[in-house]
């Protein structure tokens, strides 16, 4: 019984921490970063959940500086890679090589490549071949690289944060829905208001930037992920993810007309699962033990948006995947 009640304690300490933590992050964030205040908030929720993410701005809007002082926040180690048409699956995972060895003799051994990492800022990942998509995919699913046929687990925790261009498509390689289905969220960060870019001038031709002080450590994070997972939520609310995402697939008795006419593609079961994932992860930094409707809806944009594919007709009456997860959240009745 005892046992019972210091895991308890120790549970309600960590809720704790999260709360009080959000307040924390935000002002470290905002020594480098200025705005796109729900950009940050869904990255943090990933990042709590134990998610990876999908990144889509255009270029210049500081999405590697964003996630590179996300990672030092939480005092996780950072690398970013440059994903080019020429880029091969051990130029990110590591290869072997032949070393000689003080008898004299010789011996293959790794070396590790920049995969190795807590947190990987995998840029324009639409540029290089599936080759080596592939290599990263199974880094994010299994969290280990294989070479030579052998293992290697990769240190916990591990974020893959992948950001597209989306101005530029000539000559890239489309991510597989499989692959796009492995990212929590898809989240966009677009142009800021005028007084936040005057702000972002100003502090960029000035001084320089207040270094960011570490508030957690890969531990901390590790321990963030159990507590989230045992956040209660009701039944009601976790059929309404279910749901959701069941009406967003065309042919299906739960889709409405205009899913059928403009969706060639709906959602599957990883957005519901996400969905309550992040449901629960943004209950917790709000100070709330349950999840509620409106933690489910504000997340929808983020986790439908790579996973509704569009046919020509949605493109020819200028609907976009935007429009189409709006009238899915007015169509799916909320539970009381």
């Amino acid at each position: 019984m005892s046992s019972e009640l210091n895991a308890f304690e120790e549970e309600r300490q960590v809720v704790e921490k999260i709360h009080e933590s959000r307040g924390r992050i935000e002002r470290e964030l905002r020594k480098v970063i200025v705005g796109q205040n729900e950009a940050v908030h869904q990255l943090l929720i990933s990042l709590f959940a134990g998610g990876h993410c999908l990144i889509t701005g255009a270029p210049g809007l500081a999405k590697t500086l964003l996630v590179r002082t996300i990672a030092q926040v939480f005092h996780l180690r950072f690398q970013r890679i440059q994903f080019t048409p020429d880029l091969m699956p051990a130029d990110i995972t590591g290869t072997e090589i032949l070393e000689e060895t003080g008898d004299g003799r010789r011996r293959m051994q790794f070396v590790r490549g920049p995969i190795f990492a807590n947190v990987i800022l995998a840029d324009e990942i639409n540029r290089t071949p599936p080759k080596t998509q592939a290599a990263l995919l199974e880094a994010m699913q299994e969290h280990q690289v294989t070479a030579a046929g052998v293992r290697y687990g990769l240190e916990e925790p591990f974020f893959v944060l992948a950001t597209q261009n989306p101005i530029e498509m000539e000559g890239t390689y489309p991510l597989p829905e499989a692959q796009l289905d492995r990212f929590m969220f898809n989240v966009v960060i677009d142009y800021l208001p005028e007084q936040d870019e005057v702000e972002v001038v100003k502090r960029t031709t000035s001084t320089k930037p207040k270094p960011i002080q570490p508030l957690f450590t890969g531990e901390d994070v590790l321990g963030f992920h159990s507590v989230v997972r045992k956040v209660p939520i009701a039944e009601d609310v976790v059929r309404y993810a279910v749901r959701l995402a069941a009406a967003s697939r065309p042919g299906k008795p739960e889709a409405p007309d205009f899913v059928n006419q403009w969706v060639s593609w709906g959602a599957g079961l990883r957005a519901a699962q996400f969905l309550v994932l992040g449901g629960k992860a943004r209950a917790l930094l709000a100070g709330r033990s349950h999840v509620s409707n409106e933690d489910i809806k504000s997340l929808a944009h983020a986790t439908f948006r790579h996973r509704i594919l569009l046919n020509y007709r949605a493109e020819a009456e200028g609907a976009s995947i935007e429009t189409v997860i709006s009238r899915l959240l007015e169509h799916v009745k909320e539970p009381k």
